[in-house]
This record gives C-alpha cells, structure tokens and sequence, in this order.
C-alpha cells in the first residue's frame, strides 16, 4: 500500500478536540441527502458570538454533534449552519450560524438543513423545527490523523523541511486524486471524517516523496509515521580539492534516466534528493563541468565538482 519505506504506528485515543481549519466541502451522507451540494465558507461570514441569525418567535432547537454514535458531545471546535433547504440563485440560504459546541437556535416553524464542521469534518442532517423546544444531534463519524516522517534510522527531519498533502483515497477516471488539505505541519492534528485518505509526504522540493494510503477511524486520532530515504547534498564548483566555491555558477541536476530535475544558480547548490545515482551539470561563464555521485540514505554530503580540464565538457555536446 506505501511507495517507499512506510512505518504507520496507530495510537487509538479519544475524541479529538484541537482546532483545525473550516471547511463545507466535507462528505454530507447523513439522513440521505448526500448529493447535497452547500455554498462554500467564503460566501458566509462567520459571526463573532455564538447567537442566533434567525428571526426570534418560533421554537428553540438544541442542536449538538459527536464523533461517533455513542461518543459524547463535542464541546468545542464546531461551526454550526442553518440553512433553508430551497435554494435561492442556485444557494442555500443562511438563516443561522454558531460555533462552540452545543448550540441553541431560535427558529421558525418549518424544515431545514443543518451543517456541522468539525475541522475537515462535516455532516449534514435535515430538521423540522416546530413550536416546541427540540433537540437534535449529529454524528460526524469523524477522527483525527498525526503525521510525521524520519529518515532512515530514526533521523528526525527538520519540520520547515517537511510538509504533507491529504488527498482524497479513491482516485478519479483519469487517476488524479482531489486535494483536500495541502501543506500540512508534521505532528499537526488534522480532524477527518473516517475514511482511506492517500497522504503525500515531501521532503525538501525536488523528488524526496513518499506516498501512502492511511485509514482514519471514527472517534479515534491515527499517528503516521512515513520513512524517507534521502539526503541533503550541497554542491560547489572549486578549482581545487577543499577550495572556496566558484560564484556565478549555473547548475543543473540530472537522474539516473538523463532528464533534468533541478536547476539553479549561485556558488552552492543545496537540495534534498532521494537516493540514487545523479549527475550534477555545472557551467561557469563559457566552461561546463560535470562529475557522477550517489545519494545514500540518511548520508547528507557536500559534493565538489573541480573546474579541471577532466571535468569539463565541450559546451556543443550538452548534458550526454
């Protein structure tokens, strides 16, 4: 199920409670309306209190949401809708809005559709609000999903050079897979609702990338742990052995298969790769030089290219 190297350790805790960013675009298969498509969050703002929009007079409703069907209620970190359920101008209109946890809306008589997100989490459910007080829950059948990567060993990788995309886990027909959040924190908690997630973990930003599907389980929070096998290399163009780095340079980093993967310029060219066999191209002023190395796991090395004679190309014959 993992491209690379996956060690996937499951620590089965609690409800999750910390915050995590709004969204409406969340699955909504409760109480059958799961073709049900809402306005997005950003035509709507979001009140500052927790009171009702709704015009007073009608009957009190009590609306609160669990993450599994015999978890409690959750206290906190949901953002509640209330919306008419005919559209209007191809929306729903919104009559309501809170957030906390357990909410109270004043309501007049009549159906319609509520909206929780938690986090990434979402269900939708639809109500009849009557002259009397009334209470509705919603199960979100959500969890919470860790994510963290190291090299080879254990290593830990520095967390400014590690980012995660969540995708969703079943591929469209032409095999890409919708984003659901990009550019997620390692250790950040990440409220889903249950489900197969395909995860994709960048290490650095050339081709350090591991991906891997996780399953996110209702009420619990999953901890996932991807291997990396790469290294950071830096490279410098000097005119001898342990000297100081020629400026101006251009570099241009080949694979094993001759296509280019990288470019840049300066004295130094620093990048993580995973392991391999490349071919590192540099060319200062009229003259161009290149040498052959390998990135071994988890072995960070700093690779010189000589500005000799051996190392230098015939600037007709390019890379090959």
């Amino acid at each position: 199920m993992f491209e690379g190297t996956v060690r996937v350790f499951l620590v089965w805790l609690g409800a999750v409670l910390l915050m995590a960013p709004v969204s409406l675009a969340m699955a909504q298969n409760v109480d059958g309306i799961s073709n049900l498509k809402l306005p997005g969050i950003s035509s709507y703002a979001t009140p500052k209190g927790e009171t009702s929009l709704a015009l007073s007079g009608g009957g009190a409703i009590t609306l609160s949401a669990q993450l599994t069907d015999k978890g409690s209620d959750i206290t906190r970190g949901i953002v509640w809708r209330v919306f008419k359920p005919e559209a209007v101008n191809g929306k729903l209109p919104m009559v309501a809005s809170a957030h906390g946890g357990t909410a109270v809306f004043q309501l007049e008589p009549g159906s319609y559709l509520v909206h929780a997100s938690y986090g990434r989490a979402g269900a939708t459910k639809r109500i009849t609000v009557g002259k009397d007080t009334k209470r509705e829950s919603l199960v979100l059948d959500a969890g919470g999903l860790k994510l963290d990567a190291v090299l080879s060993g254990g290593v830990r990788i520095p967390p400014k050079k590690l980012r995660f995309s969540i995708y969703e886990g079943t591929a469209e027909a032409n095999g890409d897979r919708a984003l659901i959040i990009p550019d997620v924190e390692p250790n950040s908690v990440v409220r889903l609702n249950a489900g197969i997630y395909h995860i994709v973990s960048t290490y650095g930003a050339v081709n350090a990338v591991i991906r891997s599907d996780i399953r996110v389980e209702a009420g619990k929070l999953t901890e996932a742990t991807v291997e990396h096998h790469a290294a950071e290399i830096t490279m410098k163009l000097v005119r001898e052995t342990g000297g100081e780095a020629i400026a101006d340079t251009s570099w241009s980093l080949l694979n094993e298969s001759g296509d280019p993967i990288k470019e840049t310029v300066g004295a130094f060219a620093s990048m993580v790769l995973a392991e391999g066999d490349y071919t590192i191209i540099a060319k200062n002023r009229d003259r161009i030089y290149q040498k052959d190395f390998t990135v071994v796991a988890g072995q960070n090395q700093e690779i010189e290219v000589l500005a000799s004679e051996a190392a230098a190309m015939d600037p007709e014959e390019g890379a090959d």
